[in-house]
């Protein structure tokens, strides 16, 4: 599985290592993914997601729930 936020889909940019010299090498900037188990109430069950720090604050602004089905209207997740 690549290193994208299930929730927010953020995804690793592509920059350039800048010497004194000015010389451009290519490399990527990741994004801080997590590996986090999060529990549904509802369904009474663990759900695991690969989540950006970015992505645990909207999860804890707008619940799992929410963030979940968001998710899935994006695209960012198979139901």
């Amino acid at each position: 599985m690549s290193r994208i936020c299930q929730i927010t889909g953020k995804r690793a940019m592509v920059g350039n290592n800048v010497s004194h010299a000015n010389n451009k090498t290519k490399r990527r900037f990741e994004i801080n993914l997590l590996e986090k188990k999060f529990y549904l109430p509802e369904q009474d069950k663990h759900v695991t997601l690969k989540v950006s720090a970015h992505g645990l604050r909207v999860i804890n602004k707008i619940g799992i729930e929410e963030a979940l089905e968001r998710a899935v209207r994006n695209g960012l997740i198979k139901k």
